[in-house]
């Protein structure tokens, strides 16, 4: 069976147009609260963790939803069109208010389009496996985290071309180019993608696969649920050892999202602050951290392959703790840190192509859905507790205590990594290079 990558490409549209949201949210709210309505950090933190408490929430709320439903479009494009379309209006509603200076139509409309955004952020993600072979799902999801990152890299290069100097520009032009793009991305989604002709010509493809070859194509949710029973259907227990593997492991992903969250975070302001950037002259690090990310993952996933998981993601915590204590000491900005930048996305590559396998690979005869979720949980927990911890430090120390706190928490994540002796499998070198890219993130 070969992947439809037309058809996967489309299906990434979806994933596209989030990615493309999150971007902008994460970089020019704050400049918004801070300099529009005169709000302090931590305060300033506490909204921009609202998303991801809304998110442990929604996500599975909409996920779940969207399982049940059936319509004549599908089961996951009512959400995503809907979502998409309520996003858009509720988006375009925050320049609006930041010119008037209405911080009353500015919470409302940012609480509701963080609502539009978890009504189909869930279901964007099921469109892929829905669509697509159990065997293929690998490749498939690579071509996904691929498109998220067009997303990203697109709204940075219309933060950098739109947004202008002073304490308070006109955002309308880069919020009408993101929903520009998410509203053609979802519109040529929709048009070309039929969810439940697709849904049907799949299945059609797997049978006439299994015909031609003479083989079943494995239901991998049955092969998983099997292997987490025992002969007499209980559960099995995962041994003491690993559970302190896992429980290490866990630590290190809230420490290195702590000390992650915080910079994407907090940059966009810290730059105008302590190195005096002007506009959206900050894009062009976090533009080079988002490429050099994508330009490691084959490198990096062929790293893993001959040392292992645990020595990889060391070394890219290492290399990010490195990166954040060079750059406490830089007094203004110079095309030097662009490197620095560059190495912090090789380091979160990384970091991100092997935790979550640990994770999947230290559960495995045990209950890998719920570690899955244990692991978005702590995940989600460090990114709503690092903005107001980080916020709260900006406001009453320092912003020269952002890298510093970042320093901070990577070297915890280093020393915990330090304690996890199981799910260090050295992963087969990919069959393709698109599987490189195959992140949970």
């Amino acid at each position: 069976m070969k992947l439809n990558y037309r058809r996967t490409f489309l299906i990434g549209m979806a994933f596209l147009s989030i990615s493309a949201f999150w971007q902008m949210y994460d970089n020019i709210i704050p400049l918004m609260l801070q300099n529009t309505f005169g709000l302090g950090e931590t305060i300033t933190g506490m909204l921009m963790a609202a998303d991801n408490v809304l998110a442990l929430f929604l996500l599975p709320l909409f996920g779940s939803l969207s399982d049940k439903v059936d319509t004549k479009f599908g089961k996951r494009m009512p959400f995503i069109v809907v979502g998409t379309i309520l996003a858009v209006i509720f988006m375009l509603l925050l320049p609006v208010a930041d010119r008037k200076g209405n911080l009353v139509l500015f919470v409302v409309s940012l609480f509701a389009v963080l609502l539009a955004m978890g009504l189909y952020r869930s279901p964007a993600v099921a469109l892929m496996p829905d669509l697509t072979p159990n065997k293929l799902r690998s490749k498939g999801n690579a071509i996904i985290n691929l498109m998220g990152a067009v997303g990203g890299v697109y709204t940075l290069i219309m933060i950098k071309l739109l947004v202008g100097g002073g304490d308070r520009p006109d955002y309308m032009p880069l919020f009408v180019s993101v929903a520009a793009l998410m509203a053609v991305a979802v519109g040529v989604l929709v048009i070309t993608i039929n969810e439940k002709k697709v849904k049907a010509r799949v299945e059609e493809e797997v049978r006439a696969y299994e015909e031609k070859e003479g083989v079943i194509v494995e239901n991998e949710d049955v092969a998983e649920q099997e292997a987490q029973t025992g002969a007499d259907g209980a559960k099995v227990k995962m041994p003491r050892e690993v559970k302190r593997s896992m429980l290490f492991l866990l630590a290190s992903i809230f420490f290195w999202f702590t000390a992650y969250n915080a910079v994407t975070t907090a940059f966009s302001r810290y730059t105008r602050v302590v190195w005096k950037l002007e506009g959206g002259g900050f894009a062009d690090c976090l533009m080079v951290a988002t490429v050099a990310a994508i330009l490691s993952y084959i490198p990096i996933g062929n790293l893993a392959s001959r040392i292992g998981r645990k020595k990889t993601i060391m070394g890219g915590v290492a290399l990010m703790a490195l990166c954040y204590f060079a750059a406490v000491f830089a007094g203004e900005y110079h095309p030097i840190i662009n490197v620095a930048f560059a190495a912090i996305g090789v380091a979160w590559a990384a970091i991100n192509v092997n935790s979550y396998p640990m994770i999947v690979e230290m559960s495995k005869g045990c209950d890998i859905g719920k570690f899955t979720g244990t692991y978005y949980t702590f995940s989600m927990t460090a990114q709503i507790f690092t903005p107001i911890l980080s916020g709260f430090l900006l406001e009453n120390v320092s912003y020269r205590t952002l890298f510093p706190y970042a320093a901070f928490f990577s070297v915890l994540a280093l020393l915990t990594m330090t304690q996890v002796r199981h799910g260090d499998a050295r992963p087969d070198k990919k069959k393709d290079l698109l599987e490189n890219f195959d992140v949970d993130d």
